[in-house]
């Protein structure tokens, strides 16, 4: 006899098991399936040289809620942080590194002494409209003609918070919702450094540059994800991204879900113009009442589900849905603790930036329009090492960097281009590291065509798709999926390409299981 469970999941990334624990806590049986032999997708933790290990795509945890880890008790399925409410040192090869932390700055030039006050009234009123986004995140998106009394109410609430901002406050936020950062940093500050570490939380893992349209809103949402964090902050947990992963997998099996690794899913299967269950690459057949999918929409509508199942307009639409990254990593095995100019060794267990300037990054995001490379790249450095002793051998170290902006389709081969440009980033570590280059024992350079790969993220954007006002909350990722249920019966999605988008936050994954429960025969 075909196995056959209220509820089957495909992919064992962060949002996928967050719905698997909400539905088994709920009384569901639930089966995750996963292509991978590791769990958490792009959250893991993985060895990349023998004796070195760390989070390979997600390497921060600034968005996950406070209620979920509390509601999945997850401190008590072995979540632990290695470091909380990180500090931001935007580094400088003149002068000292601006240290951002909780609404103050620290080591700013007396020429822009202005800078301080201006920050802290910045701070507060982002603090202010992000709000507003956190809770437009924080609920199933409602359809842009609102349906039941319930989808109106939400609405009513998410416009009543936003006229509490009162007169002068709520007409600044709808001034600026949908600028881009550049203008708004220019027209509020002096210092360079400054403008430059906000250009690049507006726009890290995304595919805009500080002058394009709507980048205030990718910043709102940063901040609204930072307010679901609440004291924890930027956070780095204890054991990698992926031990994150392993305690949602925990409170899920806990609660009686079944995990299968190793295990790919040819095909969803449909019945009567209804999900009814998957069929495996080695032929088998598992049967379900619901089937959710955590990968990216292109993937699950395009190649699980298959365009036969859909009509044309919505094929259509999925085909051109936005999704290709521009956003690497790189990761170094260091033999030694690296020195970086003007930064006290305390500072290492923190985050750093490379962002000098609104200019250079705006410049290190055009030739990306080209398919070329930046010449001088954003990056947004860890040593998760210095923090957490486990991932490194004695006295060793890792470095982990999200750099910005790298095409996903490049004109020159991709290993040409990864020797070439390994030796640019480390050449450019070495203007704020002096001596790292000979401290480097192996170096890992994953572009956005290595995380399609390894994993399966379409177009490598590891948000699984753009955050921009047409892929954004009731449209997002589509109009007429954009509230987890597919066109299809039974066949829902749970992953980043879905409300509120990307971010290891678990909300996606969460309110899906919500929709699936409220509506179980839909």
């Amino acid at each position: 006899m075909s196995q056959h469970y209220q509820s089957i999941i495909i992919g064992a990334g962060h949002n996928g098991l967050v719905c698997a624990a909400y539905l088994a806590r709920a009384g569901n049986s639930v089966l995750v399936l996963d292509a991978n032999g590791w769990l958490g997708g792009a959250a893991s933790t993985q060895s990349f040289y023998p004796g070195f290990r760390l989070s390979r795509v997600a390497h921060l945890l600034h968005a996950l809620p406070q209620n979920l880890i509390s509601e999945l008790q997850l401190h008590q399925h072995g979540l632990q942080f290695a470091s909380s409410n990180m500090a931001t040192y935007a580094l400088s090869t003149q002068r000292l590194p601006l240290r951002l932390h909780n609404g103050h700055i620290e080591n700013l030039p007396d020429e822009y002494a202005q800078d301080q006050v201006r920050y802290h009234a910045f701070v507060k009123q982002m603090n202010r409209f992000a709000a507003v986004i956190q809770s437009l995140n924080s609920k199933m998106p409602s359809r842009v003609i609102p349906a039941t009394w319930r989808e109106r109410l939400d609405l009513l609430r998410v416009g009543l918070k936003l006229r509490l901002l009162g007169r002068r406050d709520m007409r600044e936020f709808l001034r600026i919702a949908g600028m881009n950062v550049y203008d708004l940093l220019e027209e509020r500050f002096q210092s360079p450094e400054l403008k430059g570490a906000l250009a690049l939380d507006a726009t890290l893992g995304a595919e805009h540059g500080p002058r394009s349209p709507g980048t205030v809103l990718n910043y709102l949402h940063r901040w609204a994800g930072l307010r679901n964090a609440g004291s924890n902050g930027i956070a780095q947990v204890s054991g990698g991204m992926g031990a994150l992963s392993e305690a949602v997998a925990l409170s899920a099996k806990h609660a009686g879900t079944e995990i299968r690794l190793n295990t790919a899913v040819k095909r969803i299967l449909v019945e009567s113009d209804r999900a009814v269950g998957v069929e495996l690459e080695n032929g088998e057949q598992i049967y379900a009442n619901q089937v959710v999918s955590n990968a990216d929409p292109k993937t699950s509508y395009l190649n699980l589900l298959g365009p036969r199942h859909l009509d044309t307009e919505f094929v259509r639409r999925i085909k051109h849905y936005r999704c290709k990254g521009l956003t690497a990593k790189l990761h170094l095995a260091l033999n030694s603790l690296p020195t970086f100019s003007q930064l006290p060794v305390a500072a290492l267990s923190q985050r750093l930036i490379i962002a000098p300037s609104l200019d250079y990054v705006e410049q290190a995001f055009n030739p990306s329009k080209y398919g070329e490379l930046p010449p001088e790249p954003v990056l947004e450095i860890t040593l998760p090492s210095v923090a957490d002793s486990s991932l490194a051998p004695c006295g060793q170290h890792v470095l982990s960097a999200i750099v910005q902006y790298v095409p996903y389709e490049l004109r020159e081969a991709p290993a040409e281009i990864k020797k070439q440009f390994v030796g640019q980033l480390l050449a450019l570590l070495e203007r704020y590291a002096p001596g790292i280059s000979a401290q480097v024992i192996h170096a890992e350079l994953l572009l956005p065509a290595d995380l399609e790969q390894q994993f399966h993220l379409h177009g490598g954007h590891w948000h699984h798709g753009a955050l921009t006002f047409d892929q954004f909350f009731f449209t997002r990722p589509i109009p007429g999926a954009a509230q987890y249920q597919s066109p299809v019966a039974g066949f829902y999605l749970c992953g980043a390409g879905n409300h509120p988008g990307g971010g290891v936050m678990g909300i996606a994954g969460q309110l899906a299981a919500r929709r699936i429960l409220a509506n179980p025969l839909a």
